[in-house]
């Protein structure tokens, strides 16, 4: 299998489960969400969001190679 297409799978993958949590439950969603960003400063954000990049390199270097 190519990169590609794994890369195609995981892309749709993760858009199929985030999509199912919007559709089944939108109600409960929008709550979740609005009282996780009520609760986190710019400093976590930032954090999470540097984080997730970095997973994401290691986890396309390992991938790749």
């Amino acid at each position: 299998m190519e990169i590609y297409s794994i890369v195609l799978i995981a892309i749709g993958g993760t858009l199929l489960f985030e999509g199912l949590i919007w559709a089944i439950f939108p109600s409960a969603s929008r709550k979740m969400y609005v009282q996780i960003f009520d609760q986190l400063d710019d400093r976590s954000l930032h954090f999470g969001g540097l984080a997730s990049v970095v997973l994401g390199i290691i986890l396309i270097g390992f991938t790749v190679t």
